[in-house]
């Protein structure tokens, strides 16, 4: 029974949503969530870590006292400069403090205290660093996400096929490779050109874990296509191609990206958040 498609395609559905959520709550510029206790009141937060466009970021806490004030600090991620301290403004039940826009790929380190009757609270222990990225036009992003989703959904699935030895496999791995392609290796590099100006950052160039890890499962999924057509029946590459993406999927997006160097001027590859 579980060799049916309805079963395999369920299976499939299930497991492709749990590595997309995984992939949106692990990586280094999801919102930082947390609680606080400041004077006996929980005071939830989510602090950003990524900005679009090089406006002004808002950093906006929820308070539930007027009375409570809050500091801003920040600084340039990497540098030595010295930190800069902004008080935030209440509006609304919301403590609202913006940092300042920076070029694509720059990076800020901020921290925000609380205070009230006297006491205080800094919300995190270590600073936070927020990266700006350069506006990315929805028309590519849009399409970007499906078809990245579609070549997870259909490498789990193809590999599926193979393991009951199923008739679609060589079908199944060639939307794969395609949507694979159109998604990772189009449409990702011209994202990543709009929003950090560099069109590749991965292996030779650089260190970019995102381009490097679409690039290995490309080519796993080319040989897996280029041997099924010589052996139909032979699913043994498809499989070792979907466990590969597997693999490729539990690496947080965006590690080791790209990283405006303030000394040099130029966008870097392998910084860490």
């Amino acid at each position: 029974m579980l060799k049916k498609p309805i079963f395999l395609w369920i299976f499939t559905i299930i497991l492709t949503l749990v590595f997309v959520v995984y992939q949106r709550l692990t990586g280094p510029t999801h919102p930082l969530d947390g609680t606080a206790e400041l004077n006996s009141t929980e005071i939830k937060y989510k602090l950003i870590r990524s900005s679009e466009g090089q406006s002004d970021a808002l950093i906006s806490i929820e308070v539930p006292d007027e009375d409570i004030s809050g500091t801003l600090t920040y600084k340039r991620y990497k540098t030595d400069d010295e930190w800069t301290s902004t008080d935030m403004v209440y509006n609304d039940g919301k403590l609202n403090g913006y940092l300042p826009g920076q070029p694509p790929a720059g990076k800020l380190a901020y921290r925000v205290e609380l205070e009230q009757a006297g006491s205080s609270v800094e919300l995190t222990e270590d600073p936070v660093v927020i990266r700006f990225k350069g506006e990315v036009a929805k028309i590519l992003l849009w399409p970007h996400i499906l078809l990245m989703f579609t070549a997870m959904l259909m490498s789990t699935r193809t590999g599926l096929e193979a393991l009951v030895k199923g008739k679609r496999t060589l079908q199944y791995a060639w939307i794969t490779l395609v949507t694979l392609f159109l998604g990772g290796l189009i449409l990702g590099p011209a994202i990543q050109l709009m929003a950090f100006g560099d069109w590749w950052a991965g292996w030779p160039l650089g260190q970019d874990l995102t381009d490097n890890k679409t690039a290995v499962a490309f080519i796993f999924w080319l040989i897996a296509v280029l041997r099924l057509r010589k052996h139909p029946n032979k699913g043994g590459w498809a499989i070792a191609a979907a466990l590969v993406l597997l693999a490729v999927y539990l690496i947080p997006h965006s590690v080791l990206g790209s990283e405006f160097n303030y000394e040099t001027g130029e966008v870097t590859t392998g910084g860490s958040m």
